[in-house]
This record gives structure tokens, sequence and C-alpha cells, in this order.
């Protein structure tokens, strides 16, 4: 039976699940004592936000403990509530086993209000800590002195690796927020750098991306299909052999290594999981032609990777979320072949001339981001080899590893 174990594992490895999709409401309709809380999902935004999303966990407020909250005893606005109920959808899937394997100390978890850019500082993550005396794990705010805390009652729904629901005695309201804020606020317009900082941990790339000047490209293509960014972080920067000599790049080529980070449209991060070994190409496609300065994205023992060619890299954690702007943390600094390769083969757009500025390049009105990722017409011919190729090579693979098992079987 060993054996089949063995040969079931790398029949997954070679042939991953692809992610599931999920309707929260329909999952939370079977449980009458949070039909409030139901209702509230539903009624907002948030519902519709979760759709696409995968790894999470919720934590629900029962009908009592919502009933008694200020969320019903008083009158916020649409949006206030909204953001509210994102407080409590954790961006990471904890099982009940997980929880109880937190340390002492707590653990810091980003909640889908921190993407919006809305909260102020770390506010909008949740401390999540566990009592060793009696195993009671409890949900607090980031600030130590803040009133706003629950405890975790039980399981009710468990979708493993991709999200949990779990009910908790009391709503959570973010530290500072103010229920009763006016909904008058500005059309969303993310300043990228100002939201880098926030971050505090992708200051060297908030601070190339201002002396570029590129970051004022990224803000004008937020609009139509939107953008996807991959921040290295700052200890990615540091760990950079001194080989590669990123800083001292003239500053048109600067520019397109900066530019090689950003997918020109949005996806969310359930979007990146539910593709396997994808080509995408970047903003520096745009600028460069066809073919060059592409992003292979897969999903690798459950995180996000991304491979350039000579550098791999994983998703990290979400700095922004929120359409038409998404913003992930990346473990590497991502340096295209072209570049940084043992023979770069590409250096300026063909038939450019050296530091002209590339055209403006505008989606067409019929343009809208697809819930998955999808490759554009030039590449299909290239990536349908490779998928068939990939998947010849791993079907005779199985085939040999089931006879090898059959055999020593018998």
């Amino acid at each position: 039976m060993a054996i089949f174990s063995l040969l079931f594992h790398l029949f997954i490895l070679f042939f991953p699940l692809p992610a599931l999709s999920f309707n929260i409401t329909t999952l939370l309709s079977s449980y009458p004592d949070l039909s409030d809380f139901n209702h509230l999902l539903s009624t907002t935004s948030v519902a519709a936000d979760l759709t696409h999303r995968s790894s999470l966990t919720l934590l629900a407020v029962p009908n009592s403990f919502l009933r008694s909250s200020d969320l019903t005893q008083r009158s916020p606005t649409s949006t206030n509530i909204a953001d509210v109920i994102r407080y409590h959808v954790l961006l990471q899937y904890l099982s009940e086993p997980d929880l109880h394997q937190i340390p002492t100390t707590g653990k810091l978890i980003t909640t889908l209000y921190q993407t919006t850019g809305r909260a102020n500082s770390n506010f909008g993550s949740v401390n999540v800590t566990r009592n060793p005396l009696n195993d009671a794990v409890s949900i607090r705010s980031p600030v130590s002195y803040s009133t706003s805390n629950a405890t975790v009652l039980s399981l009710i729904k468990t979708l493993p690796y991709n999200v949990s629901i779990f009910t908790v005695n009391s709503l959570l309201v973010p530290y500072g927020f103010d229920l009763m804020a006016s909904e008058s606020r500005p059309p969303l317009g993310l300043n990228i750098t100002k939201a880098l900082f926030d971050g505090h941990n992708f200051n060297v790339a908030a601070s190339m991306l201002m002396a570029s000047g590129v970051v004022e490209e990224f803000e004008e293509d937020e609009g139509g299909a939107g953008i996807t960014l991959f921040v290295p972080t700052d200890l990615a920067f540091a760990e950079l052999p001194t080989t590669e000599r990123l800083q001292s790049l003239p500053a048109d080529k600067k520019a397109v290594v900066l530019k090689f980070h950003v997918l020109h449209s949005y996806y969310p991060l359930g979007s990146l999981e539910s593709i396997v070994n994808p080509v995408q190409p970047t903003l520096a496609t745009e600028d460069m032609g066809a073919g060059s300065f592409t992003l292979n994205i897969s999903r690798i023992n459950g995180s996000v990777t991304i491979d350039t060619g000579i550098v791999q890299a994983s998703v990290t954690q979400t700095v922004f979320d929120e359409n038409p702007v998404a913003i992930f943390g990346v473990s590497r600094v991502l340096l295209p072949r072209e570049i940084f390769g043992k023979n770069p083969t590409v250096t300026t757009k063909p038939g450019a001339l050296v530091g002209a500025q590339p055209p403006d390049i505008s989606p067409s009105p019929e343009y809208s981001p697809p819930s998955h990722l999808s490759s554009p017409p030039g590449f299909r011919g290239e990536i349908t080899s490779r998928a068939y190729t990939n998947s010849g090579q791993s079907i005779l693979t199985c085939f040999a590893l089931l006879r090898l098992g059959l055999y020593l079987y018998v």
C-alpha cells in the first residue's frame, strides 16, 4: 500500500488540482444563526470580492452577538459596513489545527480591509493569539490597548486549503475606525509609493519607482484593465548578488526592469493561484516587443511562484488588493534574462531609437480583465506547444511509475 500511496502523491505532483471556487453566501445559507451576517455579506460588495479568491478564513458573527453590536445599534454608511465585514476576512487559510498551533506570542494576519488602502498603518490586520492555559484562540487588533477583540467559538465549515469559516463571539472593528464617518470620499486613485512606504517593507522599491518616474505611468494604468505589481521586499534587494549591477544600469534599462514587475491587468491572488505555468507579458513587453520580458507564473507547494528564466520568486504577502490595482510582495528581485542573462538579447524595442519614449498603449474599449489569467494571441503557439510537451512527458512518467508500482506490488 505504501507503493500506491507514493504513486498517488506523485500523480498529484504532476497533475495539481485546480483551486476551488465557492460562493460564500451559499456556504453560510444552511446556518440560520448566521443569517444576519450572511445578509451583510450579500448586500455589500464583500461576497462578490470573495468569488475570485482562495486561501482565506472567514470569522462569522452569530445573530445574537451581531444584533447587540454598534453595527446594528447605530446607522453606519454602506461603505463602512462593508469595511467592517472585510475586517472579518483573513487572507490566509487556517484550519482548526492551525489555530491551535498559533504561538502564544500571536500571529499577525492581513485582512481584506487592509488591502483597500483605507486602513491606517497596519490597523487593517489582526493579531491571532492563543491562551496556553485553556487553548482559547482570540482575535485582536495589532494595537495592544484596543478594546475590540473576539474569541473563536467553533469551526463550522471548511474546504481544505481554500476557505474555512469560524464563528466568533463579537463583532470586530478596526482600531481608529469611525463607523459614522461620511461616505463622501474621493474616487480611488491609489498613490502606489505611499502604499509601499506604508507597508514598511518596500522602501527600496518605492524609492526606485519615485526616482525613475515610471510610477506615474503605473498610476495612469489604474484605469481600464488595471494593473498587478510584484514588488520585491527590502530584504530581496539586500540579498541581490553584487554581480547583478541593477543600480548601475542606465536609467532607460532600469525603467524596463521596473516595468518587468508589472502586469497590465488586475489579477487578485485567487486568479494567480488558479493557473498552472502560464507565460504572461509585462509592461516591459509592451515597450520592448512581443515575446520578450515575459513572466512564467505558477502555483508550487501552495504558493504563487514567478519565474523569469534566471530568477524564481514567490509571493510573500498582499500589500494592496482592490480592483483595479493589486500589489503583492515578492521574495526576490525579478531580473529579466534579456538584461541579466548570460547572453543579453534585447536592449531597445525593435525599430525604436535609443532613449526614445515608448508610445502610449491604451486598452481597447472592449477589453476587460479576465477572471483567470490568459495569454495574449502572440504567445498562444509557444504556450500550446510547451503545454503539450510538458503534459506528454508527465503522462509518460506517470504511466511508467504506475507500471513500476504494479510490478513491485505483484
